[in-house]
């Protein structure tokens, strides 16, 4: 079995200009920050960023890096609108695809499967078909004659996603409760990488957690990131929770600001602005 492990600006380096790119977490929970924060330290632009969104968004917007974003939301959970992300909204420094949660998970299956789009339910009766005029409907063939949103599929060409653990083979196990949906990111991307908490030996995988915790499969994994509190300042249960006073700071600070306090140079002197050891 290969060995696949990788720095996060060895992973970056393999990124082009105009990629569409998955992120896996949900909101201000278990980002992959580091890597994150590697694609912030290259020169990789004009991207289509899909995304459960949180301080990703509100980093990459920030900084210029967003072409599209296909989200259902961009949010601190603590603090429910990611103020960086609203503010480079506002001044419409990038387009969006703003879908239902529902129609978003669909269209992961559908690119998970290699299908070019999945009926789904979610959306009808909303405003989200007059806003993506693009949507389109669909009929069932069968009896019922029901109308479905046809959700397009999220193909990407890279994820980036972050796990309590994993092997050097691509294996991923989450240990947190909430597995959100960084396989089905990994499933519907051409390469994936993973950052995690701790690299293991595949057999500490299996006494670690539950089989369904094995959430990641190598098969998908193009390179594995060891980066130890790689997820902060998100929450990355239950190794670490989400860090309050720090996300605070980032909401409040003009974005040139905290990017030149915490975000020059390389993840050491990240973890020095922050005060955070690995």
């Amino acid at each position: 079995m290969p060995d696949k492990t990788m720095t996060a600006d060895e992973a970056v380096s393999r990124l082009r200009d105009g990629m569409t790119v998955g992120i896996g977490g949900w909101g201000s929970r278990r980002k992959p920050m580091a890597l994150v924060r590697a694609l912030l330290r290259s020169e990789v632009s004009g991207l289509t960023v899909v995304s459960y969104g949180g301080p990703d968004v509100g980093m990459l917007a920030a900084a210029g890096r967003i072409r599209r974003l296909v989200a259902p939301f961009a949010t601190l959970d603590s603090i429910p609108l990611e103020p960086h992300f609203r503010a480079a909204r506002e001044r419409g420094a990038l387009d969006l695809m703003e879908v239902d949660e529902a129609m978003f998970l669909w269209g992961l299956r559908a690119a998970a499967n290699r299908l070019p789009f999945l009926p789904v339910r979610a959306g009808l009766g909303s405003d989200v078909m007059r806003v993506n005029p693009g949507l389109r409907t669909v009929t069932s063939p069968y009896d019922d004659g029901e109308t479905f949103v046809a959700m397009p599929a999220l193909r990407l060409d890279a994820a980036l996603v972050h796990v309590n653990r994993a092997d050097r083979r691509g294996n991923g196990q989450y240990l947190g409760p909430d597995p959100y949906f960084d396989d089905l990111f990994c499933e519907a991307a051409d390469t994936a990488y993973v950052s995690c908490e701790r690299i293991v030996d595949t057999a500490e995988l299996a006494k670690g957690g539950p089989p369904q915790s094995l959430l990641v499969k190598r098969h998908r994994v193009t390179g594995v990131i060891e980066a130890p509190g790689g997820a902060h300042f998100t929450s990355c249960a239950p190794d670490y929770g989400r860090d309050e006073e720090f996300q605070r700071t980032y909401a409040t600070t003009p974005w040139p600001e905290f990017a030149a306090r915490c975000l020059d140079g390389d993840e050491q002197a990240y973890r020095a602005a922050v005060g955070r050891r690995p």
